[in-house]
């Protein structure tokens, strides 16, 4: 028990939240549907959410520094999106029909990223993922793709290939292995995912130019959440453009995440024009959401004007009109002026956690950008992922680390991920540095 709430504390036996982690293990695997939120010895479960706040069923609030892995951008239960979903709620839940919010949030999607100009809803990034590979496929008629070496991409059986090599498994460093993510996926599948290292011009290159007849696409994150946040490096971008075209393979860009980082996406940053853009998490408004977007030419391969259409795309919930609603509601108040005042406040975070190092004298560095910070013990150069199989060695500190920020108020990953979010102020930013001061 906290002696200054009087509420129970993380890690303790007698937590509501240790209760339902234990009745949930008799009717899920280990007691969890999602990966991601677990952390021993038991996570905690929540009540309820407020702006850049939760609070846990044992009554125990905390600044929400995960906001469901990046989708909630303006925190929990904004009014203007809470609005919108209760309209929306009033007049149609569900139905096997299109509605006009879906044709609204394609045209805003549309008007505010250079590269799209049409859109395919589904219901997450992993599926965008899928459909954008899919399209590649039928735009080429080819059957590989290329992608980097640890990134993720979501859940999809050939965009998840070599998301977790190991140094037993992972091959050359030019050359890099295609690895199982999970155990029985077919050799067929891996032959078929062309792996290139991170930010290396030569060997990516060549290996593209290898594969470049089979290639339907290459696939990329400019800024991969699994590889630290390292971001792309300028000449890797232009090659892996320049190289596309020049093979007939489709550039997909992956914005599940990077969507955030500018008021036109990465790709407005970036100054590029992928020919697939996949989509998800912010452009929901908190509910279930994935779309791709592209250009005229490699998205009629959804069209069915003339026939069947070459990929044939279908889902009970896509383009539902609670999410079609609240996705509208929340891209339109993240206009230019909070995507500015939410990554300056990323930037404080970060200025903030790299002093805190400094001061404490602990080993340690900050990566990140815009709204996204991702703080590691590890002070050992992160290039790659293949960086972060040394850095596995500040996983015990960087989980005392996270155990110390829970008792003092702050939520976050056992990596320690700080995903922003509109809702939150200077003084959430500056209160959460200072417990991260005080844990080191």
């Amino acid at each position: 028990m906290d002696s200054a709430t009087g509420k129970a504390s993380w890690p303790a036996e007698a937590t509501r939240s240790a209760a339902l982690h234990a009745r949930a293990q008799s009717v899920l695997p280990s007691g969890n549907t999602r990966l991601t939120v677990y952390f021993a010895p038991y996570p905690i479960y929540a009540a309820s959410g407020e702006g850049a706040r939760i609070t846990d069923v044992d009554g125990v609030e905390r600044i929400d520094f995960i906001n469901n892995y990046s989708s909630l951008i303006h925190g929990h239960r904004p009014p203007e999106v809470m609005a919108a979903i209760a309209a929306q709620f009033d007049r149609l839940v569900a139905v096997g029909l299109p509605t006009e919010s879906e044709v609204a949030l394609a045209e805003h999607l549309v008007g505010r990223l250079p590269a799209v100009d049409q859109v395919r809803f589904a219901n997450s990034g992993t599926e965008a993922v899928m459909l954008a590979i899919k399209a590649a496929r039928a735009f080429t008629g080819r059957p590989k793709i290329a992608k980097i070496e640890g990134a993720y991409h979501g859940g999809y059986d050939y965009a998840e290939v070599s998301q977790h090599s190991t140094p037993d498994n992972c091959g050359p460093a030019d050359r890099p292995a295609s690895t199982a993510t999970s155990v029985g996926a077919p050799q067929g599948m891996l032959d078929d995912v062309v792996i290139l290292p991170w930010n290396d011009v030569a060997a990516a290159r060549a290996l593209l130019r290898e594969h470049g007849g089979s290639l339907a696409a290459i696939l990329v994150d400019p800024m991969p959440s699994r590889l630290a946040y390292v971001p792309i490096a300028p000449d890797f971008l232009a090659m892996l453009r320049d190289t596309a075209a020049e093979i007939g393979a489709l550039f997909i860009l992956d914005e599940v995440y990077a969507l955030r980082l500018g008021h036109r996406g990465s790709q407005g940053l970036l100054g590029i024009s992928p020919d697939l853009t996949a989509m998800g998490k912010i452009i929901g408004g908190g509910l279930p959401v994935g779309a791709v977007g592209g250009s005229r030419a490699a998205m009629s391969v959804f069209a069915m004007d003339a026939g069947r259409p070459k990929v044939p795309h279908g889902g009970t919930y896509n383009a539902n009109p609670m999410t079609m609603a609240a996705g509208l509601a929340a891209m339109t108040l993240y206009d230019a002026a909070a995507v500015d005042r939410i990554n300056a406040l990323g930037e404080r975070m970060r200025e903030g956690l790299r002093r805190a190092l400094r001061d404490s004298g602990s080993p340690g560095q900050v990566m990140g950008a815009g709204s996204l910070c991702l703080l590691t013990l590890y002070d050992g150069p992160i290039r790659s992922s293949r960086d972060l199989f040394a850095a596995a060695v500040a996983g015990p500190a960087q989980v005392a680390l996270h155990a110390g920020l829970m008792a003092r108020g702050i939520f976050t990953t056992p990596n320690l991920l700080f995903t922003l979010s509109t809702a939150m102020t200077e003084d959430d930013i500056d209160f959460a540095i200072a417990q991260v001061r005080a844990s080191l």
